[in-house]
């Protein structure tokens, strides 16, 4: 078997690469902004992960990205795999999207009140989606969801929520909760100033479980108002789901007069124009949608049908404002970056993030590593594992981050920027280039080396 693996390598995929650790880049000039930074933010940080606490090192700051690079303030230069957590599909700084910026700036930031460049991206996207009629921008991801959980109780005039352990919704109360001790059990909040009260009306339970979900709507009869699940799972790992389960989830929904919600802020756009939706085959009652649509700049959106978007006010009774969205900026650059991708990005890179994942599969099988990439689309997640699927957050062994810490500053080393924590996916984006990814498998393979080779 190992053999007829090795027949499938490329010349490049054959070399042996058994070097020593790489020298650590330099990271003074970074290490003193880190300082810096502790003193104006919490953790020196504005958003947690940032603070690259599970990997070595101080964080990086960064200067500035270009196709499918970007700089620290050192200067070492990375190829990109985050990108901006995955909403830069084109890659960083894109012309398109750029100039459209630039065009929407000379008319000003920001009004607070109707543009027409907000018509125009909501056709764009309304048009090219059969799984909503209507749509509302906000100005982020999470104020997306909350906004979802608030029309769909009000839209039920039901409270509880159904979520799934391992999937992350933004930082709403409603939904900032980890499961509880039994099966099918209230939330606990996972958070301090995360009221008891609001925990409770989350009811928290395992993925990939059908009998947990049936086990919760015969608890609590008529008080669902909704499930909500991430399009595909990516924010703890990459615990893709069968087919047949998330169908399971339209019906069981549907039976109980409940609504399905589909967080799509992750594959939302990524997947292809319509997301997990289509890939799945599923029509959800409510999506959710995150920076993609925005180009990467701060915006979000919920969207459904007509019939449930009309509680939304002004025309219904469900109350959600913003004064910052459908800012002109964002609307631009959406509107440049989702026109690329309806132009016929997707068949081209998903086709190259597959022979990229192929090609790591291939390396790691052959060395007999006990490493697995899972990955759907664009997205990828390298887990330290032999198992086939991971499909929920307990199927993830907590001591394989350590490999990953290990793999994460070689990769740093060798020029390959990674999310900083192994429960991170992955991203490759129309700007990495078929050059770009053959020098970031060498380094891939070569940063596997070192963790195995030191029995980590």
């Amino acid at each position: 078997m190992i053999g007829s693996i090795k027949k499938m390598f490329s010349s490049a995929d054959q070399e042996s690469f058994s070097g020593p650790s790489k020298p650590d880049i330099s990271r003074e000039k970074s290490a003193q902004l880190y300082e810096k930074a502790k003193q104006y933010f919490p953790g020196g940080v504005n958003s947690p992960v940032r603070a690259f606490k599970s990997v070595h090192g101080v964080p990086l700051f960064i200067e500035k990205g270009d196709g499918c690079l970007i700089w620290d303030a050192d200067g070492n230069e990375f190829i990109d795999f985050c990108c901006s957590w995955g909403p830069l599909i084109l890659g960083h700084n894109n012309e398109k999207v750029r100039e459209g910026v630039t065009a929407a700036l000379q008319n000003g930031m920001s009004f607070g009140a109707p543009t027409a460049l907000e018509n125009e991206l909501a056709e764009l996207i309304l048009k090219n989606n059969r799984f909503i009629e209507k749509i509302r921008f906000v100005s982020s991801g999470t104020e997306a969801v909350m906004s979802a959980i608030r029309l769909a109780r009000g839209y039920t005039n039901k409270d509880k929520i159904i979520k799934f352990e391992g999937c992350y919704h933004g930082h709403s109360d409603s939904l900032l909760v980890k499961a509880g001790s039994g099966l099918v059990t209230f939330g606990e909040t996972s958070s301090a100033g995360v009221p008891k009260s609001f925990a409770e009306e989350t009811i928290v339970i395992p993925l990939n479980d059908r009998k947990a979900v049936e086990e919760a709507f015969a608890q609590f009869k008529d008080q669902v108002a909704a499930v909500i699940i991430e399009g595909i799972p990516a924010n703890n790992g990459l615990l893709i789901q069968e087919k047949e389960y998330i169908h399971f989830l339209r019906e069981i929904t549907q039976q109980n007069n409940a609504l399905l919600i589909f967080d799509e802020v992750i594959t939302g756009f990524r997947l292809g124009f319509e997301g997990a939706a289509a890939y799945y085959d599923v029509h959800p009652d409510i999506i959710t949608y995150g920076k993609i649509i925005g180009g990467g700049m701060p915006v979000g959106a919920y969207g459904a049908s007509s019939e449930i978007m009309s509680r939304i006010s002004p025309d219904g009774n469900v109350y959600q404002a913003g004064t910052l969205s459908g800012n002109p900026i964002a609307m631009a650059a959406g509107i440049a970056q989702l026109t690329v991708l309806k132009s016929g990005v997707y068949k081209s890179l998903n086709s190259k993030a597959t022979s990229f994942v192929e090609a790591l599969q291939r390396f790691v099988s052959a060395k007999n590593y006990k490493v697995k990439i899972f990955s759907v689309g664009s997205i990828f997640w390298m887990a330290f594992t032999d198992k086939d699927h991971i499909r929920t957050a307990s199927d993830i062994d907590p001591q394989s981050m350590e490999k990953y810490k290990v793999m994460h500053r070689e990769l740093l080393n060798r020029g390959i920027y990674f999310g900083p924590s192994g429960y991170e996916v992955g991203f490759v984006s129309h700007a990495h280039t078929k050059t770009d990814l053959e020098k970031a498998k060498r380094a891939i393979f070569e940063s596997l080396e070192v963790v195995f080779r030191h029995g980590n």
